[in-house]
């Protein structure tokens, strides 16, 4: 079959990914085989194709290709996040541009926006992965927001209610003002920022006499309740049952005590705002202060403060300051710097803390079997460095705020029936309505006299359900759930090690009292060369499928996964994807030279050929054997660079000089036919890594029928492995290496055949020798007992080479060039010798440039002895 001279992946990749849809090879249904399953990390649906994407997606396309070449029934589910705060914001954004208010539109009319804009640009990514190869079932492909994870979102809702695990309360969270919905503490990005200390004076009531307290907040004074100082602090006996006017606004709050002041940290004296300041509100909650809430949920100014109503909180701070200045209540402001969060989702919008009534999960009695699971390696993490980091979170854990003041999600199934607010727990209306009679005593409640709450549930107590909820593993057939579940692996970045991974194991114990995957394999951060996180703002993150463009696939997927150590950041370089673009025209060379050689069948196999097949066989044993470790603890990265080697060095370079015929000449049969099943078995070593190569040049080893593929053959199974022999062809490989340098370096062309002779002082295995003789070109191949004079010579381990000079070169011509060479080499010990015999500089120099002239003087010593015996050989 006539194959392209030139490799051109743009001609390939795409056909072979129709070809592969068409046919329907990524399918999964259960049945009696072993099954492998991985489930995709759902990328947000407002998501496109980034670094970290094809970094993630490489490896997991690689473990499941294996699998399925391994005769496992290999699932792969795809699929897409709704991304609730995402999503919203940007609807709520392109509505805007439309002049229209969602709350003017309702939740429902909102919504059919919303799945509009879905339907519209939510499964770009997914369009983009099939670029890069992924053989995910596709039939499969899941979004959190359809029916029936819907379903097992709002069922796992009422469960976790029934067992008391979700409740309701008014408690301080983190507000986004930016999305203007809370946020769990996983959500808030905590930053070292450049901030003001300003130190206020609080007058005493009924005295002319001021204390000073410090703050970074001074926009919330307006929400004071008190004022605290540490019942301990000497300094402030004397306030203790006294109280302040709180600057601008006048009010009278108390002097109170707690143990929970820092001394020493500013004045010694805190301003109380339960309203915006989680350790105020507990203060607040021991002594019983007025929650007094200045904050409107977009970050500005409320009624309540009195004054600066409306206004942004960061410009009311600075016109705080001034107003306290032009007062003389501002002593001074001091330079620090400060802890704030921010938005994961909103990077630039600092979280605000918010006295707010949220749903909330407990989480003390869900940590127990996830943390015990994960430190006894029941679920193994790949690097197990991680156990640390999540055993650490999991024993300092919070509650879980759950719900989000957004339309775009699972809308909460709790259900108002009265004025106050009374309210029962539901999977549907009907449901609510039967239980909120009984609870009512109220018989002639109808459907109308439900409210529904108008929040939904945090986007991650959806993807938390994941491994569970796209197998239906709450529905009634339990087929799927009961094969594919656990899934073997989760590949995911270290970076949501909380957000989902912990959570996870948590639904996975709690649901099915069973963990969710086997094994989860970290992949680092996508860095640039000078370790930069790659972002938009630094212009240092390359288009993702314009690498496609340009290199290919499979040259993308190599230079991605070739320095991808699991747990450790990649450095990206572009030119490891050049790298797998000229592996690629390797490999495509290698097929077309094999494919190229006649065969004569008269001819018999020669020994040269017989002794290679039989050292490659063990040297791609010994390499599957390695690249088997490799994968059962996820190196891949070793793994690919097994194979790489394996192909590049040991069969192109090796292998196939060592059996190919004669330039012009026909190949035995025999060889041929090996060489031939070698290249297939090595194309599919290399298919999980680069997938369409492989199948490119699988397809034209011979005429295939349609339907066929390499995806489905058998990956190759390890055999024995002749140590010895490896060892000996080592040996070999480097004795062939000296007569070509030797060759090189005395001009001595490739096509003038030599002698060599060799003074054996050691066991050499002559079985190679017919490698060494066509492989260099040898006229003749001889053991000596004695030194030959007159001869270049070289040595391997102690075994001593000589090629004699006659016929080869000029006798007296390479006389004087060693003499020049002799020289130059005496002259560097000199210098040498006269530096190391300074005292001065020996003491004064640095230890390192001592150390290179210490070196100097040994490399010159051992080359004046070499040239010197080369020299008496010629005289």
């Amino acid at each position: 079959m006539e194959i392209a001279k030139n490799y051109s992946p743009k001609d390939i990749e795409s056909k072979w990914y129709e070809y592969w849809m068409k046919n329907d090879f990524f399918s999964s249904v259960p049945d009696d085989r072993e099954p492998y399953t991985i489930v995709i990390p759902p990328p947000n649906v407002t998501g496109v194709l980034h670094m970290g994407h094809m970094l993630n997606n490489t490896i997991q396309d690689v473990l499941i290709r294996k699998a399925r070449m391994e005769g496992k029934n290999a699932c792969w589910v795809p699929g897409t996040d709704h991304a609730s705060i995402a999503t919203e914001s940007k609807v709520v954004n392109l509505l805007r541009e439309k002049g229209i208010n969602k709350r003017d539109i309702g939740r429902e009319k909102f919504l059919e926006h919303a799945y509009e804009w879905k339907d519209k640009y939510g499964g770009i990514i997914l369009d983009q992965l099939k670029r890069l190869g992924a053989s995910c079932d596709w039939n499969r492909t899941r979004f959190t927001m359809e029916p029936k994870l819907n379903e097992a979102v709002i069922h796992s809702f009422v469960e976790l209610h029934k067992k008391g695990y979700i409740y309701k309360d008014w408690k301080i969270v983190n507000w986004d003002p930016t999305a203007q919905t809370t946020l769990s503490n996983e959500e808030v990005i905590r930053k070292d920022v450049q901030s003001k200390l300003y130190h206020v004076k609080y007058k005493l009531a009924d005295s002319d006499e001021y204390i000073v307290i410090a703050t970074t907040r001074p926009e919330t004074i307006m929400g004071d309740s008190a004022v605290c100082v540490h019942p301990k602090d000497e300094r402030y006996f004397h306030l203790h049952g006294k109280k302040v006017i709180v600057p601008m606004v006048g009010r009278e709050v108390p002097i109170i005590c707690d143990d929970y002041i820092d001394i020493e940290f500013g004045t010694g004296m805190l301003k109380v705002t339960p309203a915006h300041d989680t350790n105020d509100y507990e203060i607040g909650q021991r002594h019983n202060l007025e929650v007094i809430d200045t904050f409107n949920d977009d970050g500005t100014i409320s009624e309540v403060a009195g004054i600066f109503v409306g206004e942004d909180r960061f410009v009311v701070r600075k016109k705080v300051a001034k107003l306290l200045e032009e007062k003389g209540q501002l002593v001074k402001v001091e330079e620090i710097t400060n802890n704030v969060g921010f938005s994961e989702r909103n990077p630039d919008t600092v979280v605000e803390p918010k006295l707010s009534l949220q749903w909330f999960v407990k989480m003390d009695e869900m940590v127990k079997p996830a943390l015990e699971h994960v430190m006894n390696d029941d679920i193994q993490f790949y690097p197990s460095k991680f156990k640390n980091t999540y055993n650490h979170w999991l024993e300092n854990i919070r509650e879980w705020p759950i719900s989000r003041q957004l339309w775009w999600g699972q809308q909460i199934p709790a259900y108002y029936y009265n004025e106050v607010n009374d309210y029962v727990i539901a999977e549907t209306k009907e449901e609510a309505l039967e239980l909120a009679k009984i609870e009512s005593g109220n018989s002639s409640l109808k459907l109308d006299d439900l409210r529904q709450d108008e929040d939904v549930v945090d986007t991650w107590f959806s993807s938390w359900l994941w491994p569970i909820s796209v197998f239906d593993g709450f529905g009634e057939d339990k087929t799927e759930i009961d094969y594919y579940y656990p899934t073997n692996v989760l590949v995911t970045g270290w970076d949501i090690i909380f957000f989902w991974v912990a959570r996870m194991i948590f639904a996975g114990y709690e649901f099915k009292n069973e963990q969710p995957f086997k094994d989860v394999y970290f992949t680092g951060m996508v860095r640039d060369k000078q370790r930069r996180k790659m972002s938009k703002s630094l212009g240092n993150s390359p288009d993702a499928l314009g690498l496609i463009d340009t290199y290919g696939a499979d040259s993308v997927r190599f230079g991605m996964l070739s320095c991808a150590a699991a747990g450790n950041d990649l450095l990206f370089d572009e030119s490891l994807l050049e790298q797998g673009g000229k592996f690629s025209t390797k490999i495509w060379n290698a097929f077309r030279l094999v494919k190229g050689w006649e065969v004569d069948e008269s001819l018999t196999q020669p020994e040269s050929a017989k002794i290679a097949i039989e050292w490659f066989d063990s040297k791609l044993n010994g390499t599957l054997i390695s690249i088997e470790d490799n994968f059962s603890k996820y190196r891949l990265s070793d793994a690919l660079m097994s194979t790489y080697k394996l192909i590049w060095n040991d069969f192109c370079s090796w292998y196939l000089e060592c059996v190919k015929p004669e330039y012009l000449k026909p190949i035995d049969k025999a060889t041929l036919k090996v060489t031939i099943n070698y290249f297939e078995q090595l194309l599919k070593v290399l298919h999980p890594f680069m997938p369409f190569v492989t199948e490119e040049l699988w397809q034209n080893i011979e005429e295939r029928k349609e339907g066929e593929t390499i995806m489905l053959l058998d990956y190759p199974k390890t055999g024995k492995v002749n140590m010895h022999l490896l060892a000996d062809f080592e040996y070999t490989t480097n004795v062939i290496s000296e007569i070509r340098t030797l060759r090189k370096s005395k001009n001595i062309a490739n096509k003038d055949q030599i002698e060599l002779l060799v003074k054996k002082n050691e066991n050499i295995n002559l079985d190679l020798d017919t490698l060494v003789s066509k492989l260099t070109n040898l006229s003749s191949l001889t053991y000596v007992d004695n030194k030959v004079d007159g001869a270049f010579s070289f040595v391997v381990k102690s075994n001593e080479y000589y090629i004699p000079l006659a016929g080869n070169v000029d006798v007296e011509a390479e006389i004087e060039k060693i003499k020049a060479e002799l020289e130059y080499a005496k002259g560097s010990l000199n210098i040498a010798n006269k530096k190391l015999s300074n005292e001065k500089f020996v003491s004064g120099a640095p230890e390192q440039v001592v150390a290179a002239e210490q070196k100097k003087k040994i490399d010159a010593e051992a080359k004046i002895k070499v040239l010197e015996e080369q020299l008496a050989s010629l005289n």
